[in-house]
């Protein structure tokens, strides 16, 4: 009998500004480290995908969304380069500070800093996953592959 996958399910934020997208430059986790990647996490036990990306976005960058504003606008299908594949779902919000408050670097022992970006002029050293969804949701794609030749 063959094994069915387990593909960790993913919560990726898509915080925009204008044309501008929050990143965080993923630093001592051993994984990616040196790379601009979205805020993001992994569904928890028992948790659905808007409380995983409500509590993420607060645990990461101090950002206070309300449940009803995340809007999942994409989702990704990603292989990493040793063959391990996740699923991510994308969800947009547009920043408003009054609302959110000042996005912060929640996590310095994961995050090296946070920094808005252009959308459509990510640095090159962006996380090939967070660069699926980016251009996913620029493309209004509803459904992406990455990593998968």
């Amino acid at each position: 009998m063959t094994a069915l996958p387990a593909h960790p399910v993913d919560v990726l934020l898509l915080l925009t500004r204008a044309d501008h997208l929050l990143l965080a430059l993923r630093e001592g986790t051993g994984y990616a480290d040196g790379q601009w990647n979205l805020p993001s996490g992994k569904l928890e036990q028992g948790e659905h995908a808007v409380t995983a990306i409500v509590r993420e976005a607060d645990e990461e960058i101090g950002v206070r969304l309300s449940p009803s504003e995340p809007q999942l606008v994409t989702t990704v299908h990603h292989r990493n380069s040793s063959g391990l594949a996740r699923v991510g779902l994308a969800f947009a919000v547009a920043f408003d500070q009054s609302r959110h408050g000042e996005p912060v670097n929640a996590e310095p022992h994961k995050c090296a800093k946070i920094a808005w970006f252009p959308a459509d002029m990510l640095p090159t050293n962006t996380y090939p996953y967070t660069a699926a969804c980016v251009n996913a949701f620029q493309d209004r794609a509803p459904f992406a592959l990455s990593g998968w030749s």
